[in-house]
C-alpha cells in the first residue's frame, strides 16, 4: 500500500493551514526578493513546500544538497522536479578533496563508528555545502514540523539561523496527515521510498525503512541516540560553525 492511501486525511483546518502556508511564502519572498532559497531534502514536506513556491511564490530559488551519498530514489526526483514545475534546481556537492581524505582516513563506515565521525561526515557533506547555499542569502525555507520528532516540537514559523538569517518553516503546524492529503490533492510528485517505510529520507548508510509503532524519525541514524539525531543543518549552535576537518583535508591534498 502507498504512503498516500496510508496518511493521506482530510483533518480540520486543513484548507487554512495550506492558505496560511501559501500567504508566508508569498509575504516572504516579497521581504526577501532575489535574496531567498528553498533548501529542500526533497522529502515528501519540502515537495509540498515546492509546489506551493510554483504556484504562489515562483521567483524563490530551489536548492538542494548533493552529498554524494543519496539514494537513487533521491536523485532522480531533482530531474522530475525540474521538468514538472520548469525550474533549475540548484545543486550544492561537497568538496571532492575533503570526502576522499575523509573517506581515506576514517573509512566508508566511518559514521557508523561514533557520532563525533558521524558528525565530521555531515559537516563536510552538508554542513559546508549548505554555508555556499546560503551565502549571500538572507533567508531560507526548509519543511520542518514540530511533528516530526521531539527536537523539533517547539520549530516555530520564523526563526533565526545561527547568522542571523531568517529561517521559514511554513509547515510548522501541519500534520503527517496533512502532507499526504496536499500530495494527493495536488498530484505532487514525491520520493518511491516513501512508500517503503522511509518517512524521513536522507544519506542512503544512515536511512532506514521504520516498523510500525516506531517513532517518525527511528530510520535516521538508528544506531545513535534520539538525543544526537540531528545532523546540523536544523541545530542552533551557541558559537559559530567551523569546518576543522574540511580544512585539514584541503591542506592535506594540496
Amino acid at each position: 500500500m502507498s504512503a498516500m492511501a496510508l496518511y493521506a486525511r482530510a483533518t480540520p483546518g486543513f484548507d487554512e493551514r495550506v492558505s496560511a502556508a501559501a500567504a508566508r511564502l508569498r509575504d516572504a519572498a516579497r521581504e526577501h526578493a532575489g535574496r531567498i532559497v528553498q533548501a529542500t531534502s526533497l522529502g515528501v514536506e519540502d515537495m509540498v513546500v515546492t509546489d506551493l513556491l510554483a504556484r504562489h511564490a515562483p521567483e524563490v530559488a530551489i536548492a538542494t544538497l548533493q552529498t554524494g551519498m543519496l539514494h537513487p530514489e533521491t536523485v532522480v526526483l531533482i530531474e522530475t522536479l525540474e521538468a514538472k514545475y520548469g525550474v533549475r534546481v540548484e545543486r550544492f556537492a561537497p568538496v571532492a578533496e575533503a570526502t576522499i581524505a575523509f573517506v581515506a582516513r576514517n573509512g566508508a563506515d566511518a559514521m557508523y563508528r561514533s557520532i563525533e565521525l558521524r558528525k565530521a561526515c555531515c559537516g563536510i557533506r552538508k554542513m559546508e555545502p549548505l554555508a555556499r547555499m546560503l551565502a549571500g542569502r538572507d533567508a531560507w525555507i526548509t519543511g520542518l514540523r514540530r511533528e516530526q520528532s521531539a527536537t523539533r516540537g517547539a520549530v516555530d514559523f520564523a526563526e533565526r539561523d545561527d547568522a542571523g538569517r531568517a529561517k521559514l518553516n511554513p509547515l510548522a503546524d501541519w500534520s503527517w496527515n496533512d502532507v499526504w492529503h496536499y500530495i494527493e490533492l495536488n498530484a505532487v510528485p514525491y520520493n518511491p521510498l516513501h512508500d517503503e517505510f522511509y518517512p524521513s529520507i536522507g544519506c542512503a548508510p544512515c536511512t532506514r525503512a521504520i516498523a510500525v509503532g516506531e517513532d517518525f524519525r527511528a530510520g535516521r541514524w538508528w544506531w545513535e541516540s534520539d538525543a544526537a539525531k540531528e545532523c546540523g543543518l536544523h541545530v542552533v549552535h551557541e558559537d559559530p560553525v567551523v569546518f576543522p576537518i574540511l580544512e585539514a583535508s584541503l591542506e592535506t591534498s594540496a
